[in-house]
């Protein structure tokens, strides 16, 4: 533990990927925040292609990003020191601080972090000296031994720290109860020690059968039940790199209905743009990879890629490359963000993602990109009509056009769009616009409900809901003796 600092923060740790760490942090820190206590959240490294630019351009993961939120604190690269985004199956970009800091290989990444993990370190006794508690988020599964060495994430933050630790297991997978006590039996005591808790997430149906499962767990283990958090219907958080965009429940809405395909590219990017369309009454998103799908949808969207060129020729073989072409030459509606305006370009310049040199675009969007070794990270705002239009940048590729219309910070030709702009469709009033343009230009008779609550109104309506269950359902004061600050 460091000495001269004094800091307190606990670890919610997980049996697994996805078992609602990200989630129940969030949680806790709203509720926290209820009871009056300055908390911030921490993840030492996340890995994932969904992240956000805060404030003072630094690019933290999304996760974190509405972690703070919740904690009502402004997000900051200390929040995540060391971001990991995949470029290919055995290579990850690295954000760290918020910044780009060249590359790891596979290979590396059981014992090549050491400058990372001292990063991590540092940026964790800064957070600590400036908020009186610290909920930190772990990463996979601590029980993964094979990487134990080179571990600053899991139970490499804890012993260094000596932060009490929680076990959160998801009881929608089935085997929970394995997953805990072997969770607990395969760590080595030094690790084991730090451990004081477990919460059941994803809990439907009846406690009292639960119950003797529970109790034997703490019998065996010596844990403490912190409690079982139930099934919350209509409340999630973005994941890593999925897009899901069926988790928004369907509403009915005016006039017909509005298809969106969003094409599901490999190394999809800030995929959580495509989330904000899919709270639309009457607009159904379609995530695919289907060329007849792309085909006979309203619109198109194409969205953002970690490796452009790579996905760009996935298009190809797939045969949505010629249907996305097929739709220009029909004039019906495509939008490209980030990446996936990239692709629609007619000629790319690669030597910084791909090493690829120059490559044919699409072809569909007036447009030449290069890509630059700075990096672009930025919050930025533009205008469609006279509405404002916020919203974040992060990329290498500069672009030059050649003919067609301004749209945001990219062009537009004909009902071909392409934008640089994440988290343009966030906004309500563009959002709601520009799909009721895409309508017109359709034929289709579906209207906009500005009468419904907008994206942000959900999501801080999901961040308290899941903070109040938190405070129901889980013993925070448990959690907070554990870490010295009982109230």
């Amino acid at each position: 533990m460091t000495k001269g600092i004094p800091m307190t923060g606990i670890l919610l740790t997980g049996t697994s990927s996805d078992a609602g760490k990200s989630a129940l942090v969030t949680g806790l820190c709203g509720a926290l925040r209820q009871r009056g206590i300055d908390v911030a959240p921490f993840k030492s490294q996340n890995m994932s292609n969904n992240s956000m630019v805060c404030p003072d351009g630094a690019e933290i993961g999304r996760a974190q990003y509405l972690q703070a939120t919740a904690a009502g604190v402004t997000p900051e690269a200390a929040m995540n020191p060391v971001l990991l985004k995949p470029g290919t199956d055995r290579r990850s970009f690295i954000v760290l601080m918020g910044r780009p800091d060249g590359e790891l290989d596979a290979g590396e990444y059981a014992t090549g972090r050491k400058h990372l993990a001292e990063a991590a370190y540092d940026a964790y006794s800064d957070l600590a000296s400036r908020h009186e508690l610290i909920v930190c988020e772990g990463a996979g599964s601590p029980a993964e031994i094979n990487l134990r060495a080179g571990d600053y994430v899991n139970m490499g933050l804890a012993r260094h720290f000596g932060l009490p630790t929680v076990i959160i297991g998801d009881i929608d997978r089935g085997g929970v109860l394995a997953s805990l006590y072997g969770t607990w039996a395969l760590l080595e005591a030094e690790d084991r020690a730090l451990l004081k808790g477990y919460i059941i997430n994803k809990f439907r149906g009846d406690g009292a059968l639960l119950e003797p499962g529970l109790q034997e767990i703490t019998t065996r283990t010596g844990l403490a039940n912190l409690g079982v958090m139930p099934w919350l219907e209509d409340v999630w958080f973005d994941g890593e790199d999925a897009l899901q965009v069926d988790r928004w429940p369907a509403q009915s809405g005016a006039g017909d209905r509005l298809v969106v395909a969003a094409v599901r590219l490999p190394r999809i990017s800030n995929s959580t743009d495509i989330d904000a369309l899919a709270t639309e009454p009457g607009v159904e998103v379609q995530v695919t990879a289907d060329p007849a799908t792309c085909a006979r949808a309203d619109l198109v969207v194409l969205p953002g890629s970690r490796a452009t060129v790579d996905d760009l020729d996935w298009l190809r073989k797939r045969g949505i490359a010629q249907a996305i072409v097929q739709r220009r030459r029909e004039d019906k509606p495509i939008l490209g963000i980030c990446g996936g305006f990239e692709m629609m370009a007619n000629t790319i310049d690669d030597d910084i993602e791909s090493s690829a040199g120059s490559v044919p675009g699409l072809g569909v969007l007036p447009a030449r990109f290069r890509f630059d070794a700075e990096k672009v990270v930025r919050t930025a705002q533009y205008h469609f009509d006279e509405l404002a239009v916020d919203g974040y940048e992060i990329h290498h590729g500069r672009f030059e056009v050649d003919g067609g219309e301004a749209f945001l910070d990219g062009v537009r030709s004909g009902n071909s769009f392409g934008t640089m702009l994440h988290g343009s469709l966030e906004n309500d009033g563009f959002r709601r616009r520009f799909l009721h343009m895409v309508a017109r230009n359709t034929g289709s008779t579906w209207e906009p409900d500005d009468a419904r609550p907008g994206y942000q109104q959900l999501r801080a309506t999901m961040i308290r809901t899941l903070s109040t269950a938190m405070a129901e359902y889980v013993d925070a004061d448990a959690m907070l003796a554990m870490t010295g600050l009982a109230r």
